[in-house]
C-alpha cells in the first residue's frame, strides 16, 4: 500500500502532461517569453463583453446560485447589511386634476439630508378599495420624467410608428404614468439621483474616488437605495395594495427595475423595457458599481425575480438579440420553477432605444394581467390619446415647498452614510454569530470566493533537483475555471509526515531557492519532514502582467464591476494552492505564511479558509486599506474599510492560530483581538508590533 509521501513522489513523477521547455532558473515552468495561458493576464473584462446565463439543472441549485448572487448584489450597492430605514416624512402636495387621474408633487427623505423627488398619478373618483401601483424609473432621457423630446425626434417616432401622434411622442415619459393611472394603477414617477428635481447630488458623480470603493458608496447604490425607498414610499400609501406592485422603466430605468426585483420581495411584477441582454450591461455610472457584474450579468441577475411574472422589450440597440440569446434560458428557467407563463420577452427591431408604444402596450397587458387579474384574453390595451401637462407645472419645489434646508452635498451626505454603516456594524459585534455571518459574507464576496472543492492540473509535474532537495513545477488552476497559477514544489528525503507549507511571497515561486540552493526560511521547513507549495500569484513571477492592467480612468466601478481587484485573485491563487495541499496532496495539516508585502493577502485568504488551514503566519507590512488613495493601487480591495479592515478579516480567522507581525500602525486591535476574546482563545492570536526575522517566524509556524 502506498504511502502518501510515496503518492506525492509519484504524482510528481509524471502524472501530469508532456515536459515544458527547461530554463535555467530551475524554478520556473516555462521558457523563454511563454507565460500561463490565463485570461486574467490580458485586458479585463468591460461592459460591452458577453453575459451569458447558463440555465441550472435543478431548482435546489438554482435556490444556491440564487442566494449567493443575490448577497453579491447586495454587497456591491453597498446595501449588505441593508441600511436602517430612517423616517422617510413624505410631503405630498400640489394636487391637478386631469381627465380620469390626478397628479400630485412628491419629496422624501430616503435617508437623512438626501431627498427622492416624483410625480404621483391617481386614478380619479376611486372608491374605499385600494389599488394595485405601478413604480416607473425613467432612464437616460434629458431630464428624465420631465423629458420633452425636440419636434424632430418626435416626428420621426411618429413617422416609423413607434408613436402614434405628437403629443405622445413629445411626452411619452408622461403617457405612461397617465395611462397606467386611467387603468386604475397608483403611479410614482420618481427622479434618479442629480435629474428632475433631485439635483442635490450631480447624476452618476461624487463617488469615483478610492475612498468611496474602500466603502462601497456608489452612484448606482445610492440610485438603488432610492428604489427600495419609493417602493417603502408607495408600500406605504393608504390607498395602494402593498402585496399589488409593479415597476417598469426603460434603459437606465430598466436597469433599476431588474436590479430592484433581483433585491425586494415585495415586488409582485416587473417589466424593464430595453436593457436586458447578454451584450451591453448599462453604460453609465449610475449602472454600475464593484463586484456587480463579476461571473455574472443582467440575465442571470434579471432572472431573481423568477417564478414571479417579469416581461421585457427590446429594439434595434444592444438588446436586439434577446429573443435567442436571453429569453430562452430565462424561459427555461420559469419552466424549471414551474411557472413558464410568468415571463415573456418581444423585441421590435424596426425602432431604435425607446419605450415605444407597442412595448408600452405590452407593459399594460402584463400589468393588467398580473396585479389587477384581468385574464390575459381580456388585458389587452390600446393606449388612449394624451393631452400632456405643462412640465413646469409637475416640478416639485415651489414657494410654499423649497428645498429642504438640511439637504445634503456628495461629501457631507457621505460622511453621513460612512457613519451610519460604522455604526451598524458596531452594533452587529455585539452578536459575534450574526457579525461573523454579514462580514463573512462580505468578505466572500470582495474576494471572489473562497476554497475550491477541486483543483485541476494544467501543465507539469517538471522534476529538478538541487543540494538534496527536490523541485516539483506545475501549473494548477480551479476545476471548471480558466486560471493558471504556476507553482513550485519542494521537499526532500526527510519528507515523512503529512504536513505541506503553503509559502506565499512578493517573489514567488523563485524565492525558494537561492544561489541553487534551498533558501534559508525553506532549510528547516525541509529539515521538519514539510513540503513547501510557492505559487506565483497574479502578478507576481511567471504570472506578472505583460503590461499594467488598466483601471477605468472615470470610475473604478467600470473595471471592478466585471473584473475582481488583484488582491483578490491573488488571494483566490493562494486559496487554490491551499486546495492543492488538501485535494492533490492529500496533506492532513496544511500551514500558511506570508511573507513582506504578501503578508496582507495570506491573512485575506486565512479569513476565508475555514479548517483547511492549521497555523498562519504574515507579515502585515504595516498594511491598512484606509492608506490606500487611488483606485489604481493595486492593494485596493472596494468595500474593505466598510466592513473593518485588516482587523476584520484576523477577526474572522478566529479561533485559528495566527501569528502577525509588523503590524504597528494598522489599527488591528480591537476587532481581532475582541473575537479571540470571544471564542476563548485570545492564546492563539500572537501578534508583534516590529517585523521578526524570518527563523522567528518559522519556528513559530512549525510549532
Amino acid at each position: 500500500m502506498l504511502t502518501r509521501r510515496d503518492a506525492l513522489a509519484l504524482w510528481f513523477a509524471g502524472l501530469g502532461t508532456a515536459a515544458v521547455g527547461q530554463e535555467p532558473d530551475p524554478t520556473r515552468v516555462f521558457g523563454g517569453d511563454r507565460r500561463p495561458t490565463d485570461p486574467r493576464l490580458g485586458a479585463p473584462k468591460t461592459l460591452n463583453g458577453d453575459f451569458p446565463f447558463v440555465v441550472p439543472k435543478t431548482r435546489e441549485e438554482w435556490a444556491a446560485r440564487r442566494t449567493a448572487v443575490r448577497e453579491q448584489l447586495l454587497v456591491a450597492n453597498g446595501l449588505w447589511p441593508m441600511p436602517e430605514k430612517t423616517p422617510l416624512n413624505p410631503v405630498i402636495h400640489g394636487k391637478i386634476e386631469r381627465d380620469g387621474y390626478t397628479i400630485e408633487k412628491v419629496f422624501f427623505a430616503s435617508t437623512p439630508g438626501h431627498y427622492v423627488c416624483g410625480n404621483l398619478y391617481r386614478p380619479a373618483g376611486k372608491g374605499a378599495v385600494k389599488s394595485p401601483a405601478v413604480l416607473f424609473a425613467h432612464g437616460h432621457w434629458a431630464n428624465g420624467r420631465l423629458h420633452v423630446a425636440t419636434d424632430a425626434a418626435a416626428a420621426a417616432s411618429v413617422k416609423e410608428k413607434g408613436e402614434p401622434d405628437l403629443a405622445r411622442g413629445k411626452f411619452f415619459m408622461q403617457a405612461i404614468p397617465a395611462t397606467l393611472a386611467r387603468l386604475g394603477f397608483v403611479v410614482f414617477q420618481y427622479d434618479m439621483v442629480g435629474v428632475g428635481d433631485s439635483t442635490a447630488l450631480p447624476h452618476a458623480a461624487g463617488f469615483s474616488d478610492a475612498a468611496a470603493e474602500l466603502r462601497l458608496q456608489s452612484a448606482m447604490g445610492l440610485q438603488t437605495w432610492n428604489s427600495i425607498r419609493a417602493l417603502d414610499f408607495v408600500c406605504g400609501l393608504p390607498d395602494v395594495d402593498a402585496a399589488k406592485v409593479g415597476m417598469t422603466g426603460a434603459s437606465g430605468g430598466g436597469t433599476q427595475t431588474f436590479v430592484l426585483a433581483a433585491l425586494d420581495d415585495r415586488l409582485a411584477a416587473a417589466f424593464p423595457a430595453v436593457m436586458v441582454s447578454t451584450a451591453m450591461q448599462g453604460g453609465c455610472v449610475c449602472e454600475n458599481c464593484s463586484y456587480l457584474r463579476v461571473d455574472t450579468g443582467n440575465v442571470e441577475i434579471a432572472a431573481l425575480f423568477a417564478p414571479k411574472p417579469m416581461a421585457m422589450s427590446a429594439a434595434n440597440d444592444w438588446t436586439k438579440e434577446i429573443e435567442t440569446k436571453g429569453a430562452p434560458e430565462l424561459k427555461a428557467l420559469y419552466t424549471l420553477l414551474g411557472s413558464p407563463d410568468n415571463f415573456a420577452a418581444r423585441a421590435w427591431l424596426e425602432y431604435g432605444h425607446q419605450y415605444n408604444v407597442h412595448a408600452r402596450q405590452m407593459m399594460y397587458a402584463w400589468f393588467r394581467r398580473h396585479l389587477q387579474g384581468v385574464p390575459e384574453a381580456q388585458a389587452a390595451t390600446t393606449e388612449p390619446a394624451y393631452t400632456p401637462t405643462p412640465v413646469a407645472e409637475l416640478r416639485v419645489f415651489d414657494a410654499a415647498h423649497p428645498r429642504p434646508a438640511d439637504e445634503l452635498d456628495a461629501t457631507r451626505l457621505r460622511a453621513a452614510m460612512a457613519r451610519a454603516s460604522d455604526l451598524q456594524l458596531l452594533n452587529l459585534s455585539t452578536t459575534p454569530a450574526e457579525w461573523r455571518r454579514v462580514v463573512g459574507t462580505a468578505f466572500r464576496v470582495l474576494l471572489g470566493g473562497s476554497l475550491p472543492a477541486q483543483v485541476a492540473v494544467r501543465v507539469g509535474p517538471l522534476e529538478t533537483k538541487i543540494d538534496g532537495a527536490v523541485l516539483h513545477r506545475a501549473v494548477v488552476g480551479r476545476a471548471g475555471g480558466s486560471d493558471a497559477v504556476p507553482m513550485l514544489g519542494m521537499l526532500s528525503p526527510a519528507f515523512k509526515n503529512e504536513t505541506v507549507v503553503v509559502w506565499v511571497h512578493p517573489d514567488g515561486k523563485s524565492s525558494l531557492v537561492a544561489d541553487n540552493r534551498p533558501a534559508a526560511a525553506a532549510r528547516p521547513i525541509l529539515d521538519a519532514g514539510a513540503a513547501v507549495l510557492a505559487p506565483d500569484v497574479l502578478g507576481v513571477g511567471e504570472a506578472a502582467h505583460p503590461k499594467p492592467t488598466p483601471v477605468n480612468a472615470e470610475y473604478a466601478g467600470k473595471t471592478f464591476g466585471y473584473n475582481l481587484p488583484r488582491l483578490a485573485e491573488q488571494v483566490l491563487d493562494i486559496l487554490t494552492t491551499v486546495a492543492f495541499a488538501r485535494t492533490v496532496l492529500k496533506a492532513r495539516r496544511v500551514l500558511l505564511v506570508g511573507w513582506g508585502s504578501m503578508g496582507p493577502a495570506v491573512v485575506l485568504a486565512r479569513s476565508v479558509a475555514g479548517d483547511s488551514v492549521a497555523r498562519t503566519a504574515a507579515d502585515l507590512n504595516r498594511f491598512r486599506f484606509d492608506a490606500v488613495t487611488a483606485t489604481s493601487d493595486p492593494m485596493l480591495l472596494p468595500g474593505a474599510v466598510k466592513y473593518g479592515g485588516v482587523g476584520a478579516v484576523l477577526a474572522l480567522a478566529a479561533p485559528a492560530d495566527v501569528y502577525v507581525h509588523n503590524h504597528a500602525g494598522t489599527g488591528i486591535g480591537r476587532l481581532a483581538e475582541t473575537a479571540y476574546l470571544a471564542a476563548g482563545q485570545a492564546e492563539k492570536l500572537v501578534r508583534h508590533a516590529e517585523k521578526q526575522d524570518d527563523a522567528a517566524v518559522v519556528r513559530w509556524l512549525l510549532g
